[in-house]
């Protein structure tokens, strides 16, 4: 299956981030947007995935860092693309995810 998908986690308090909304960007355009479910997950953004440089804003507002932006590079449109970001009140951590 390929797309773009995301899974926020507060290991602060060891639960999903809720609520958390993200904005998905190609190059500097924004091509969708979500909102993190009850699991801290937004599944697919919805989008045709194709080659270039995308980044996923997240919008952690009442936080030291009140956004957070991770930019990575598609070079397989065909392939999933999975970012969990792991959150704490002052970092953060982020990897490719399967």
């Amino acid at each position: 299956m390929s797309g773009i998908s995301t899974h926020v986690l507060d290991t602060a308090v060891g639960r999903p981030a809720a609520g958390i909304k993200v904005l998905l960007f190609l190059e500097n355009e924004q091509v969708a947007s979500g909102t993190t479910d009850h699991d801290g997950r937004i599944k697919n953004f919805g989008v045709s995935v194709n080659h270039g440089t995308y980044r996923l804003l997240f919008e952690i507002s009442g936080a030291f860092y009140p956004d957070i932006s991770i930019s990575f590079i598609v070079s397989d449109p065909s392939a999933h693309y999975h970012i969990p970001l792991l959150i704490s009140p002052f970092g953060y951590t982020t990897y490719r995810g399967s």
